[in-house]
């Protein structure tokens, strides 16, 4: 079971690093890579599957944080719909543009989400 939580573990973190790398990497452009959203969706569902493995099996008999976990399943989800805006956004403009103030939130937010996680003991 541990290692089926190593897995998702590693979802999660790959999930994160496509958000925060296609936010970084569309910064000069007025558009947002397409894959933010699809990994936005594998980080929120890496770690519903983490917490429901870990609550089962991993942790013995002291639990996460359920605070914690509260604030990034919000979090993640704010960014998740954040970036289905910013795809159907794209999708209408011409050029794909996304608005400034969605695209920064989706940045800003996904940092406050690996902020939370490593900082809240």
């Amino acid at each position: 079971m541990e290692f089926l939580y190593n897995v998702f573990v590693t979802l999660h973190f790959v999930g994160w690093a496509i958000v925060l790398g296609g936010y970084l990497a569309s910064l000069r452009t007025p558009g947002l890579y397409k894959g933010v959203f699809h990994g936005a969706l594998t980080a929120l569902v890496a770690g519903i599957a983490m917490v429901g493995i870990g609550e089962a099996a991993v942790w013995d008999g002291n639990g996460p944080d359920m605070a914690k976990i509260g604030v990034k399943l919000v979090v993640a989800l704010v960014i998740a719909v954040l970036a289905f805006v910013a795809k159907r956004q794209a999708a209408k403009a011409s050029d794909g543009a996304v608005a400034p103030g969605v695209k920064h939130a989706i940045g800003g937010l996904t940092l406050v989400n690996i902020l939370v996680a490593v900082f809240w003991n």
